[in-house]
């Protein structure tokens, strides 16, 4: 039996956190799934019932379990306060150890006409960016900031280096089999490390081809052809502005799912997109994210590919059929497209 934590959080989260249960129910009947699922407060919500984002009983739940469901945290209600609901989730993110973060991203043929990115272009896309989520600059000492001048320090260790790339192989050899590694070895000392450990790392993975690109590059080519990607593993700062580059690609956050993976194999499954509270309890959100969060979850902490599969195909399908929320240009509710889904999945 598999122990999966629910986090709803606040704003939308209760909803689209509901909308992927129905799904994971419907799509565990069918292939006889052996799961069970318990709620917790998170974020916002556990500061109003606990006076903290993370609370020490939804923490042990979440290290007890085999796979964590996060909805979305944050809302004006907490912007000012002292305590918010971001530091749950950077808390969490440490007490698990959190360090690779998996964002896939694809362009199906009915969105890509919202793409800021011409169709012809962007049809078709599919790929996933792997970045490294706990060194880096984000996190490097010392780091100071004075009148004059300020200092910020990048580091990196072979280890951690070496982790987050076979985290990024092991996802290309069940893909295309092509890896982008990026980085600035033309300036930076971090990057030149991680290009030769991208090579050492490469040799362990015969059956996939490594190329190496720099940032800009990247940067440039996501724009210009982003269907030639396929996983894209690179270091917290270039993954951080590269995911929100590639997050515009589809024309909605509402489509993308992601997740977290602990060096333990304990993950963290969320949308990109927040909390949407000025929607929230109006039966609007794009539930599809969260499902496709669901659906990784099931593929990539579980190791079940065809119900993951079927859950995506279905969603895809089902868009392509014309169900679209507001955001993606439809008048479809959330409860009429988690629906259509169960509808389509029973009947297939």
């Amino acid at each position: 039996m598999k122990k999966i934590v629910c986090l709803p959080g606040d704003g939308i989260g209760q909803e689209i956190m509901n909308s992927a249960l129905q799904v994971m129910t419907v799509i565990a009947d069918k292939y006889q799934l052996d799961l069970v699922t318990e709620e917790h407060d998170f974020g916002g919500a556990a500061i109003d019932n606990h006076g903290h984002p993370l609370p020490e009983a939804t923490l042990a739940a979440c290290q007890a379990a085999d796979g964590i469901l996060l909805g979305a945290i944050g809302g004006p209600q907490w912007e000012e306060a002292e305590v918010r609901p971001e530091q749950g989730l950077l808390a969490l993110r440490k007490a698990l150890n959190l360090y690779a973060n998996i964002r896939p991203v694809t362009v199906p043929t009915a969105t890509a006409h919202l793409s800021p990115l011409k169709p012809e272009i962007v049809t078709g896309a599919d790929f996933v960016v792997v970045r490294e989520l706990t060194g880096g600059i984000y996190f490097g000492e010392p780091r100071e900031l004075n009148q004059e001048d300020a200092l910020d320090t990048c580091t990196y260790t072979a280890a951690e280096i070496r982790r987050i790339l076979r985290k990024g192989f092991e996802i290309a050899q069940g893909r295309r089999k092509l890896v982008t590694s990026v980085d600035k070895a033309n300036v930076l000392a971090t990057s030149k490390l991680w290009r030769k450990i991208a090579e050492e790392v490469a040799s362990e993975f015969p059956d996939v081809t490594l190329e190496h690109h720099l940032v800009d590059s990247v940067a440039m080519k996501l724009i210009q052809e982003p269907t030639h990607f396929d996983v894209i593993i690179t270091e917290n700062l270039f993954g951080d502005i590269l995911s929100d580059e590639a997050s515009v690609i589809p024309g909605t956050l509402g489509i993308l799912p992601s997740a977290s993976h602990g060096v333990g194999g304990l993950s963290l499954y969320e949308p990109i997109h927040g909390s949407a509270p000025d929607i929230a309890g109006q039966n609007i959100a794009n539930p599809v994210s969260m499902i496709l969060s669901m659906a990784m979850m099931l593929r990539e902490s579980f190791g079940w590919e065809a119900p993951a599969s079927e859950v995506e195909e279905t969603c895809y399908a089902v868009m392509a059929e014309g169900v679209l929320t507001g955001d993606l240009g439809g008048t479809t509710s959330t409860s009429e497209f988690v629906e259509a889904v169960i509808k389509k999945i029973q009947a297939a």
